[in-house]
């Protein structure tokens, strides 16, 4: 029987939950296919995962700085809502800011007040205990050329 271990393609099917209990993901009916050992999960995750036989389940539960990071209050910002031109930024939406060297990071908007928008760079998940409910529900040997790609070929 096969486990999960490097360099097989594993199919999990997971529901992503906040410690409160609240549903923040699922791929319930539609598995997540992933080539184990080359960085696509988290890797607390992966550890959690590995070894496991198809068709088994498991509870995994990843510590802030394991799945999406700390809260940083850094990350927070306030700039001039003149930033935005035309357009008015809404509260709880997220943006994303443009950088000459081409990257676009994601940040959300917390609070406009006097011609100013605060904003924040923390991923809404930041600082939040993640849990995993997952099933395997597929492992295979990866492909040549899976393997010389670093991902999971999908038919």
């Amino acid at each position: 029987m096969s486990v999960v271990e490097k360099n097989k393609v594993v199919g999990i099917e997971y529901t992503m939950l906040l410690e409160e209990g609240q549903v923040i993901d699922s791929t319930k009916g539609n598995p997540f296919v992933f080539l184990f050992g080359a960085g696509e999960v988290f890797p607390k995750l992966e550890e959690g995962i590995e070894g496991m036989s198809e068709g088994e389940e498991r509870d995994i539960v990843l510590e802030p700085e394991d799945a999406f990071g700390e809260y940083d209050p850094e990350a927070i910002q306030v700039i001039p809502q003149q930033y935005f031109g035309d357009e008015v930024p809404v509260v709880g939406m997220q943006y994303f800011a443009h950088f000459e060297e081409g990257n676009e990071i994601p940040f959300s908007v917390k609070e406009l007040k006097d011609g100013n928008v605060t904003i924040d760079f923390n991923h809404p998940f930041a600082g939040k205990k993640i849990k995993f409910h997952l099933k395997v529900t597929s492992i295979r040997d990866a492909s040549p050329e899976e393997l010389e790609h670093g991902h999971a070929h999908h038919d």
